[in-house]
């Protein structure tokens, strides 16, 4: 059954105010946003979900459900998004933020990354005047101030050419951005990734605030106080991509491992925060201890930050990734100080 998923375009496109819809046919947004990004797999949902979905986007089953179809992530040398919470090429990717947690950052970082790798980047101008956005202005290849215009500029480019394409949830909540992934599909233009991001930080408080996704990256806001960027959250991010239908088993292997340390390493530092590393079992602190490695290790310096921090970006190849976060887990870094791991590149 690892071979299904939802097909998220189809959803995206039928019923584009999907949290009202889910809601009244008494599916949870939570759930249904977790079916759409691959956190619940498909095989495991319950038959009246995935009927009460086809019924929404009045189509079958058949559909709904795409069997055997490859996803593939692009890998973007960012450790923590890599592992945990791939970017899905093709796909619609929400940024989940408030406001100074560092979306941005990360939004110019993709933009700055990837147009070494031949994309084209696009950024549609919010509606509203937001002067943090003119800090990413310089990274994207063009600045459509309309949907229309964004349509040409893109349907204008080769059908082969890949695309970053990046709007704020303003555009969401109008139907814009449905209309327009949906105008680009009848052109044959399917290799445009969109990036979704949210100004005013309102989608924290809501369950489906972009409407289906392929990729949910939630940021994390202790992470972000205690200046550990890029503040990813490690546990609610999520991917299509992680449906097994383009990872190795490696990968998921360790990607598994590395979230099952990180969730009760999370659970003895509030304790160890009150009570002192002293009032932890022996054998629990060597969890902890393993934990604030791992945590350390996928903090990492950006290319875009480099006249701020006075550190030199890095980026990391996924399988050096995936051997240098095994290496922590099994305990071979134990000797390290988490000091030691912060904002580096690779331990390889």
């Amino acid at each position: 059954m690892k071979d299904i998923r939802l097909n998220v375009a189809l959803l995206r496109r039928k019923v584009p105010n999907l949290t009202s819809a889910a809601r009244s046919v008494g599916l949870r947004p939570a759930t249904v946003s977790n079916l759409c990004t691959g956190k619940i797999p498909v095989g495991r949902a319950e038959v009246r979900t995935l009927v009460t979905l086809a019924s929404l986007a009045e189509c079958s089953l058949d559909e709904l459900i795409i069997r055997g179809e490859k996803v593939d992530m692009i890998e973007t040398g960012i450790k923590t998004l890599d592992l945990f919470a791939p970017l899905a090429k093709g796909g619609t990717v929400g940024l989940v933020a408030r406001p100074g947690m560092g979306q941005l950052v990360i939004l110019a970082e993709l933009f700055h990354r990837l147009r070494k790798e031949n994309y084209m980047t696009v950024l549609l101008k919010p509606e509203e005047e937001h002067e943090e956005v003119e800090d990413i202005t310089e990274y994207a290849d063009s600045l459509p101030e309309t949907i229309d215009v964004a349509y040409q500029v893109i349907a204008g480019t080769s059908p082969d050419k890949n695309i970053i394409f990046a709007a704020d949830r303003s555009h969401v909540l109008t139907g814009e951005i449905f209309d327009l992934q949906e105008r680009l599909q009848q052109v044959g233009m399917d290799s445009v990734t969109t990036l979704l991001v949210d100004l005013k930080g309102e989608v924290v408080d809501e369950e489906l605030p972009y409407g289906p996704l392929e990729t949910l990256l939630q940021l994390d806001a202790d992470l972000a106080a205690r200046q550990l960027f890029p503040a990813v959250n490690p546990i609610y991010s999520t991917s299509s991509v992680l449906e097994g239908l383009h990872l190795d088993q490696t990968h998921q292997q360790i990607q598994q491992r590395a979230q099952k340390l990180l969730r009760r390493y999370r659970e003895l530092r509030a304790v160890v925060n009150v009570k002192g590393i002293d009032s932890i079992p022996r054998v629990e602190t060597i969890t902890y201890k393993r934990g604030e490695l791992l945590e350390a290790y996928l903090t990492q310096p950006f290319y875009v930050a480099e006249a701020f921090t006075g550190q030199k970006g890095e980026t990391v190849a996924l399988q050096d990734t995936i051997k240098d976060v095994r290496k922590i887990i099994d305990g071979s870094l134990d000797s390290k100080e988490s000091g030691e791991l912060r904002y580096i590149g690779s331990v390889v």
